[in-house]
C-alpha cells in the first residue's frame, strides 16, 4: 500500500462522529441498529480504499457521503415492504404476487382471533393440551370425503413429507412424464431425493404403459406416485393409463399411491366455465391412498400443504410425520 492510499484512510471518521451527524435519525431506528450501518457503511469505505476505486478528498466528503448511504437505508428499513399492487399480469394465482387474495369474511375471523388468545392446541372441554390438526380435520372429511388429514406449510413439505412417511430409504416410482417443475424452482425429483426415497422412473416423457409400473414393482417398492402436470400439457403422440388401473396394480401388491394434486380444486372448475382441475373428492373416490394440494392456490386460503387421506396412511410412523409436521408448518 502506497503513502497516498494510506493517507486517504486518514479521511474515515469514527463510528461516534458519523452517530452524531445521524442525531435526528434516531427517532426513527434505534441507535444500537444505527450504529451497524455506521460501521458497513465505514468498511465498505474501507474495502473501496484499499482497492484504489475509492479516493476522498476531505473527512466532510466521507461524512455526507456515509449520512446519505445509512439514511436512504433507514428509508428503506422503516418504509412498508409490502404493497398492494394491480394485477394485470394476467395470471390469477400469480405466486409472485401473493397467489390467491384471502377473502374478507376471512379476513375479519382472522383478525378478530388472531388478535388474542386461542385455543389453538388445547381442549376447552377437558382442560388438557389438544391437538392442532382436530381442528380442520372434520372440516376437510366433509369437503373432500378423505378419512384423515394434515397440514403442512407448502405442498412441497406435503409432498415430501408423504413420501419421507411412507416410502423413506424405499424405492418410489413414478413416470417420467410427471418429473414437473413448478414456480420456486420445486423440482419433483428434488424433494424426492430430500425425502430419503429413491426414485424410480419409468416410461418415457410422452408415453407411460401400465406395464411400465408393474415391471418396476419390487420388493424395494414403497410407493408410487402421481403428479397432476397443471402448468403444462404434454400433446399428440401421446399415452398413459387410467388412474384407476395404477391404483389397482399398486393394491394388488400392497402399495400405497400418492397423488400429488398441486394447486388442488375442492369443486368442479369446469361448471364455473374454467379449464378442467381435478377436485380432490374425486381423488378420494378413485381410491388414492394419499393426496397432497395446495391451499393458497384455487382454494384461496394462505399459504398451506394439505395432506389428505386414508387414516391409516396419514397416521403411519405418527411420530415422524408429528416432528416432520411441526419443523415445516
Amino acid at each position: 500500500m502506497n503513502n497516498s492510499n494510506q493517507k486517504n484512510f486518514e479521511y474515515l471518521p469514527s463510528v461516534q462522529q458519523v452517530l452524531e451527524t445521524l442525531v435526528d435519525d434516531t427517532a426513527s431506528i434505534k441507535q444500537a441498529y444505527l450504529t451497524v450501518l455506521v460501521r458497513e457503511e465505514l468498511e465498505t469505505l474501507r474495502r473501496r480504499i484499499r482497492s484504489a476505486r475509492f479516493a476522498p478528498k476531505s473527512r466532510q466528503q466521507v461524512l455526507a457521503i456515509i449520512k446519505d448511504n445509512v439514511q436512504a437505508q433507514i428509508r428503506e428499513l422503516v418504509a412498508t415492504p409490502i404493497k398492494r399492487v394491480i394485477n394485470a399480469t394476467g395470471v390469477v394465482l400469480h405466486t409472485g404476487l401473493g397467489r390467491a387474495p384471502l377473502g374478507e369474511r376471512s379476513l375479519q375471523y382472522l383478525m378478530n382471533i388472531a388478535s388474542g388468545y386461542l385455543n389453538l392446541e388445547f381442549d376447552l372441554e377437558s382442560g388438557k393440551r389438544g391437538e392442532r390438526l382436530d381442528l380442520t380435520n372434520s372440516y376437510l372429511r366433509l369437503l373432500t370425503g378423505a378419512e384423515s388429514s394434515a397440514i403442512v406449510n407448502n405442498n412441497a413439505a406435503a409432498v415430501m413429507i408423504s413420501l419421507n412417511s411412507l416410502a423413506n430409504r424405499k424405492e418410489v416410482i413414478v413416470s417420467r412424464g410427471e418429473l414437473i417443475e413448478i414456480g420456486g424452482s420445486f423440482r419433483l425429483p428434488d424433494v424426492m431425493k430430500k425425502s430419503g426415497a429413491k426414485m424410480v422412473e419409468v416410461g418415457t416423457t410422452n408415453r407411460t404403459h401400465l406395464g411400465d409400473y408393474e415391471n418396476a414393482i419390487s420388493p424395494k417398492t414403497g410407493a408410487i406416485l402421481i403428479a397432476h402436470t397443471s402448468n403444462y400439457r404434454v400433446e399428440g403422440f401421446t399415452a398413459k393409463p387410467p388412474e384407476s388401473d395404477i391404483i389397482d396394480l399398486a393394491h394388488k401388491n400392497n402399495i400405497p399411491v400418492i397423488m400429488d394434486l398441486g394447486s388442488g380444486a375442492l369443486i368442479p372448475t369446469g361448471d364455473m366455465g374454467l379449464p378442467e382441475e381435478p377436485p380432490v373428492s374425486a381423488a378420494v373416490n378413485t381410491d388414492f391412498d394419499v393426496i397432497t394440494f395446495s391451499g393458497d392456490k384455487l382454494l384461496g386460503g394462505p399459504q398451506a400443504g394439505l395432506i389428505v387421506g386414508k387414516s391409516p396412511y396419514i397416521k403411519k410412523n405418527p411420530q415422524k410425520l408429528a416432528d416432520a409436521g411441526n419443523a415445516l408448518r
